[in-house]
């Protein structure tokens, strides 16, 4: 999990907008597996340790359904500590008779799964980092058909919800415009691109991880962005390092025009695409 660590630059929470907060909770909690760390009318925050915040749900004063293809979230990605984890919930998916898609991408194994508004949900466990493909500062990524059995094999039965030390692995962002959103994440938040596929898609990252970000213009190429109030995500925080970056990544942001708003614990910033990202120190 180190790759989760400082000096790198990666997702800590996600914020989604939801349209009925109970409706969720209940999914959140008993088929994904979060436990709730704090509560309010209209806003909750979840953990799989007890202590650190990785989703946040909101539900809008006057809510609306997304209507279209739009900008916003592709998926939030959970990343189990191991394959372990990953039969256990793939066994528990099977005694709730939820549906989910499965591939193998070499790097990792995933499950997929739309919550109740149709937010998309990666659960993920990485193969070890030495078995990765790298050609020069290319990562070797691919979309195969996973082997649920051979995991299910590891499995000991034992699910009581998402293991503690489960992180939010990466976000997969839909954007309107990729040259645009490349030149965002590379040029003004410092990430390195790791894969690219085709002119439609690009995976970019910090300290040599497969992805800690996502983009794709699959469903959304030079499509309007979330409405305010419109179910999908609200924000994404990135953790940063030291002042030294910040004030960096802040220069760099304005030299390409983005926007830049100080708030409490580091700065808020939009992607060309409307996607709001938050960088916090923690």
């Amino acid at each position: 999990m180190h790759f989760h660590e400082k000096p790198n630059t990666y997702v800590t929470n996600v914020e989604l907008k939801v349209s009925d907060l109970h409706r969720s909770l209940r999914y959140y909690q008993e088929v994904i597996g979060f436990q709730i760390l704090q509560q309010e009318t209209y806003k909750a925050t979840l953990t799989a340790d007890g202590q650190t915040a990785l989703l946040t749900i909101v539900q809008p004063e006057s809510v609306e359904e997304k209507v279209g293809q739009t900008t916003g979230l592709y998926h939030l990605a959970l990343l189990l500590p191991s394959r372990r984890d990953l039969a256990n919930i793939i066994s528990h998916f099977h005694q709730k008779n939820v549906y989910f898609g499965a591939s193998d991408h070499h790097v990792s194994e995933a499950l997929y799964l739309n919550d109740p508004d149709g937010n998309g949900i990666e659960v993920y466990a990485d193969r070890p980092e030495h078995e990765w493909l790298w050609h020069v500062n290319q990562v070797h990524m691919v979309t195969e058909p996973l082997h649920i059995h051979s995991i299910l094999a590891e499995g000991d039965g034992r699910w009581n919800g998402l293991p503690a030390n489960t992180v939010m692995g990466h976000i997969h962002l839909s954007v309107s415009n990729l040259a645009d959103a490349e030149q965002f994440y590379t040029k003004g938040l410092g990430f390195d691109i790791v894969t690219r596929y085709g002119t439609q898609a690009l995976f970019i990252s910090t300290g040599r991880y497969h992805h800690h970000i996502g983009l794709n213009t699959w469903q959304s190429a030079n499509a309007p962005k979330l409405g305010e109030h419109q179910v999908g995500l609200k924000a994404v925080s990135l953790r940063l390092n030291d002042e030294e970056q910040a004030t960096t990544m802040k220069a760099n942001l304005r030299a390409i025009g983005a926007p830049v708003v100080e708030v409490d614990g580091g700065f808020q910033t939009e992607d060309p695409a409307g996607n709001v990202v938050l960088l916090k120190f923690y």
